[in-house]
């Protein structure tokens, strides 16, 4: 895999209140840099929800009321977070969830193309008894020992992810090729021209 090939890419992970429809109380973007996560350069935002954060979800990331109570609203932090995703691709564990959260929040954005990595080993690994982020980080041996905070926060998670989409991707010769078993249906970037509506 030439990595040098790929167009613009940031792993993104959010993480919500719990609420239906999820509030984002965590939003993180790791750009992909020659083949390799540069943290460096990543964005990270933690947001201050209109609706209390659950017990739930607070116990799965962390992220309690108290937390989050002197960071700002998601109207002071979606520019900012539209600016630093622009229309580079983004990759995250069932990217479904991501795209859709992140699109809700930010009407009109559209990124490039959505790798999902969930998509992608379940193509490249056949036959694991399952595909959690967890299970993908044992079964491949993949060196976390540099990803910040813990395991649930977007951060880490939008880092696992990114060695994962790598140790993945090596398996396939070509950007295309990757892109042919890894975009999901529905999503942009996906193999073949994508029309736009007309009126005819």
């Amino acid at each position: 895999m030439d990595f040098t090939a790929w167009p613009p890419l940031l792993v993104v992970d959010v993480e919500s209140n719990g609420r239906t429809p999820p509030d984002l109380v965590e939003v993180a973007a790791l750009p992909i840099r020659d083949g390799r996560p540069d943290p460096a350069t990543a964005g990270a935002w933690l947001i201050r929800p209109p609706r209390p954060v659950t017990p739930r979800a607070a116990r799965v990331h962390g992220l309690t009321d108290d937390v989050l109570a002197g960071h700002p609203a998601w109207d002071r932090a979606a520019e900012e977070v539209r600016g630093r995703l622009g229309t580079a691709w983004i990759a995250a564990h069932n990217a479904h969830v991501d795209h859709r959260a992140l699109s809700a929040h930010l009407p009109g954005w559209t990124p490039d193309g959505v790798i999902d990595t969930l998509r992608l080993a379940r193509t490249t690994l056949p036959g694991l008894p399952s595909y959690t982020l967890d299970h993908l980080i044992d079964h491949l041996h993949l060196d976390l020992t540099a990803a910040p905070a813990q395991r649930h926060r977007a951060t880490y998670d939008a880092y696992a992810a990114a060695r994962l989409l790598l140790a993945l991707a090596g398996r396939y010769p070509t950007w295309p090729a990757l892109v042919a078993v890894a975009v999901p249906p529905g999503l942009p970037g996906g193999p073949g021209p994508r029309q736009d509506p007309t009126l005819w």
